[in-house]
């Protein structure tokens, strides 16, 4: 009897997990019925320190269910990074979901996936949006420009729209378990670690309840993580533009040379020596910036602190 687990980590989601839990067991007892084989399946729901009752809701359901839902409490909010990779050192079935609690990745899929993976030699059945109906227009459009961005820069290629949803082998989920770094940016691990995948399609899907917890501040900030994490283009820019400063530098020098040789004409005055400083010294200025973001990254890992601290476990 193979063992389905399923990692849902969860952030200020008591109004979301009882509806979720529902719909996954329905789905999942009537897919055990349609088979001839016999699957056993485990939830393990991360909290992430929110803030309502969340932790309630996940104490009733283990409650009613001890020996199929778990719950690990974090001792606060580490983030989602986090509470992925809790969730995946806890499992222990032989194939493991990732899926949010508020619907947006539709539970239908799981039956899908499990056929999947039981007839073909695929390792990952991952899903991508393939629409994105319904989310705000600049928020749609940041993400595309970030897909085509870092698939250009980086040598990890991420298909656009792809979701933290997938099901894996457990083969998958030790490699993944495997990579030590605290800085985590799942999509771009997932598609370092390789494995034959393949990706299911679905049109993009509403919250079953509440608000999404993503602003477009820390999205923008999730997605300078995932381009210092998986490419050095950033550091080879700032190169790039010190050697551009340089040129300019040379070039506007021989004009001024050139210019008082040939035609006698004083060097210009301070507003353009000036301009010349600001400009100087902005490209500098965002050099020194970009190789602090990887210094701090540095930084964070040479600390060896753990990625989540856990409060309560059941």
């Amino acid at each position: 009897m193979k063992t389905i687990s399923i990692v849902v980590p969860c952030y200020n989601e008591q109004d979301a997990i009882p509806i979720f839990y529902s719909k996954v067991e329905s789905i999942l007892n009537q897919f055990s019925t349609d088979e001839s084989e016999v699957y056993h399946w485990e939830y393990w729901f991360i909290n992430d320190g929110s803030t309502d009752q969340t932790i309630d809701q996940l104490k009733i359901l283990h409650a009613q269910a001890p020996d199929q839902v778990h719950f690990v409490d974090f001792s606060r909010n580490f983030g989602k990074e986090a509470a992925l990779k809790a969730g995946l050192d806890q499992v222990s079935g032989d194939y493991i979901a990732v899926m949010d609690v508020d619907l947006q990745d539709p539970p239908e899929l799981l039956p899908k996936m499990v056929r999947l993976l039981n007839t073909t030699d695929n390792d990952i059945i991952a899903t991508r949006r393939s629409d994105r109906k319904g989310e705000p227009v600049l928020r749609s459009w940041l993400s595309n420009r970030f897909y085509g961005l870092i698939n250009r820069i980086s040598q990890v290629k991420m298909q656009s729209g792809v979701r933290d949803y997938r099901l894996m082998r457990r083969s998958v989920v030790q490699a993944v378990r495997s990579l030590p770094e605290y800085n985590r940016f799942s999509k771009g691990i997932f598609s370092w670690v390789g494995f034959k995948t393949q990706y299911l399609e679905f049109a993009n899907q509403p919250r079953v309840a509440g608000e999404t917890h993503w602003s477009m501040k820390q999205l923008i900030s999730y997605s300078f993580e995932g381009i210092l994490d998986f490419s050095e283009a950033p550091l080879n820019l700032a190169s790039w533009g010190g050697l551009g400063s340089c040129a300019l530098a040379i070039i506007g020098l021989i004009i001024v040379i050139f210019r008082k040789l040939v035609y006698g004409n004083p060097t210009m005055g301070w507003p353009s020596l000036v301009c010349i400083i600001l400009l100087v010294g902005g490209i500098q200025l965002f050099s020194l910036g970009i190789i602090g973001k990887y210094i701090s990254k540095i930084y964070l890992e040479t600390k060896h602190r753990p990625q989540y601290l856990i409060k309560e476990k059941r």
